[in-house]
């Protein structure tokens, strides 16, 4: 008997055209399963209707997951400001990891378990956790035949009706270039890029708004469309002293050791960079492994801008959270100021000035672990580099070492029925007023504008905020009957971008176009008859409220 080759393909496995169906039909359809793709889908089936949820990648969970971001919350998210359903997925990772990892006894029994004791968020976590808890809140609906996942699938085309609906959407296949057409009384846009609006032909914006058309008073005079937040390709590490990880020299290290941006003030490549809220140059700490106790990690945002120490801002795993000898390190998320990818924006371009994109993107964060490895000046002044560190690219889930999927920050912007602008929720402009009361608030959310260096050379911006609402009418492009923006991609400008876009926002947003989309099918309105209609929208905003979702807020002061 010869050896089995398990990468083959048996005769068996063959599909032999059985499950290779060219067109299906749903009641809504999701495209993009990120935070917000993945809420829409959970939105819609627990209102008994038929999804079909598509994603580029392998994982589910977007910013959480693929992209390896850890959760960028507000200071409340224990007690409020965050959907039912968002609250069950922080509960899950919690409980995924007192089921299955060997956390110390300490640990286990505390009620607000950090894995990580990272600084960024209350619950920083590994990602495949996130991963595995998606899974299990999908789990009975696939069961139940009532959703249908595509992975590795990414839109193509758009067809539209003669009143401007998308009828159906064309997906290519990532693993065989076969395509497909999923035909769909709703369609929910959750792709990080918002693809769908240029291949349906719905307006919108990229980039900065001029100030003249938005009245903001961080907005540039003219519009800048090609301006937009950086892009950065994340990676994970360890450090174990006394081993030798050094990856090989980056073909383009060179090139991004000598990068020298005007407005950093210091090289790309060091621990030095601006800080986010006062733009002087300040030198970050990088001490990996400092054996510092998980219980006193203090996770708020309203205390500072928390990069400060670059090895504990984003951890994944503290080791002193587990018991001795389950880690031999912690695990640092490298999301740091060092690997935004400025350079040129990927939004608008072709698909080989895309890929070349993220090439130089991955290029740059391959570099400055590089750096680390070698010419980083060492906290403890035993010369220069960390040679011990190590990618994790196990914990990515990646043979290339990085994150799958890039971390995007902003997106195409529907033009929406209405635009969230600065002076709605700026502390300096609104301040004891708090933010914009909408009449048709459908959720909330809270962080500082928080907009990073752009690809037309701009600094931070970084502006107090209100907590404040999110409109249904954001959500609603007006040409569009219906299409549903579900993520990124609602009716901010590019400086309320900078507060809309993390991880508890985008969850509410999606969740709320899929339980609007399965609101509609149930009761034959349109999306924007129900955003319009007072009675209409009271009657939505109940459903809504016994949904979980909150559209308010307590009296509590922004940061």
């Amino acid at each position: 008997m010869g050896d089995l080759d398990f990468n083959r393909t048996a005769p068996w496995q063959q599909s032999n055209g059985m499950t290779k169906c060219q067109a299906f039909s749903t009641d809504v359809l999701v495209v993009g399963g990120g935070l917000g793709g993945v809420a829409a889908a959970l939105g819609a089936l627990r209102k008994g209707r038929h999804v079909f949820l598509t994603e580029e990648y392998e994982w589910l969970g977007g910013q959480l997951t693929s992209q390896a971001v850890p959760p960028d919350e507000h200071c409340w998210v224990e007690q409020f400001g965050v959907t039912r359903s968002y609250r069950a997925l922080r509960d899950g990772i919690r409980q995924y990891y007192r089921d299955h990892y060997p956390l110390t006894d300490e640990a286990r029994l505390r009620p607000q378990l950090n894995p990580g004791a990272g600084h960024v968020s209350k619950l920083c976590h590994e990602p495949r956790v996130a991963v595995a808890v998606i899974d299990m809140m999908l789990m009975p609906y696939l069961g139940s035949g009532k959703l249908v996942i595509k992975k590795r699938t990414k839109p193509i085309s758009c067809q539209m009706d003669e009143q401007q609906n998308i009828r159906s959407v064309r997906f290519r296949r990532l693993d065989d270039r076969a395509t497909f057409s999923v035909h769909a009384n709703y369609v929910i846009d959750a792709t990080e890029l918002g693809d769908l609006l240029p291949m349906s032909n719905t307006p919108y914006v990229t980039g900065f708004e001029s100030r003249k058309d938005t009245g903001e008073p961080s907005a540039p005079e003219e519009a800048q469309p090609n301006n937009s937040q950086a892009v950065s390709i994340c990676f994970a590490v360890e450090h174990v002293e006394g081993e030798d990880n050094i990856i090989p020299k980056p073909s383009k290290y060179d090139f991004w050791r000598k990068r020298y941006p005007d407005f950093w003030g210091a090289p790309l490549l060091s621990l030095k960079a601006p800080h986010p809220r006062t733009l002087e140059i300040v030198e970050r700490e990088f001490a990996p492994n400092p054996h510092d106790d998980p219980a006193l990690v203090c996770a708020d945002q309203r205390k500072s801008g928390g990069d400060m120490n670059l090895w504990t801002f984003r951890r994944i795993a503290a080791q002193d959270n587990f018991k001795p000898g389950a880690y031999r390190s912690d695990i640092c998320l490298v999301n740091w100021p060092m690997i935004d990818y400025f350079e040129k924006p990927i939004i608008d371009v072709t698909e080989n000035e895309f890929e070349e994109r993220l090439g130089e993107a991955a290029s740059l964060s391959y570099s400055m672990l590089y750096y680390l490895q070698t010419e980083c000046p060492r906290a403890d002044g035993l010369g220069k580099g960390y040679p011990g560190l190590r990618l994790r690219g196990d914990i990515t889930g990646t043979e290339h070492g990085l994150a799958m999927a890039p971390y995007i920050r902003e997106s195409r912007r529907i033009r929406a029925v209405t635009t969230i602008v600065e002076q709605d929720l700026s502390l300096v402009v609104r301040g004891d007023q708090g933010a914009v009361q909408y009449p048709d608030s459908v959720g909330v959310g809270m962080y500082r504008i928080d907009l990073h260096p752009s690809t037309g050379g701009d600094n931070y911006i970084d502006v107090a905020c209100c907590p404040f609402q999110i409109p249904l009418g954001a959500l609603i492009p007006p040409t569009r009957p219906n299409l549903l923006a579900g993520c990124k991609n609602i009716g901010t400008t590019h400086i309320t971008n900078g507060c809309y876009r993390l991880h508890p926002v985008e969850w509410n947003i999606g969740e709320v176009a899929g339980l609007l989309a399965a609101h509609c099918l149930d009761t034959g309105l349109s999306p924007h008859q129900v955003q319009s209609q007072k009675e209409s929208f009271a009657e939505f905003h109940e459903i809504i409220l016994r949904e979980g979702i909150e559209t308010s807020w307590p009296d509590v002061s922004g940061y």
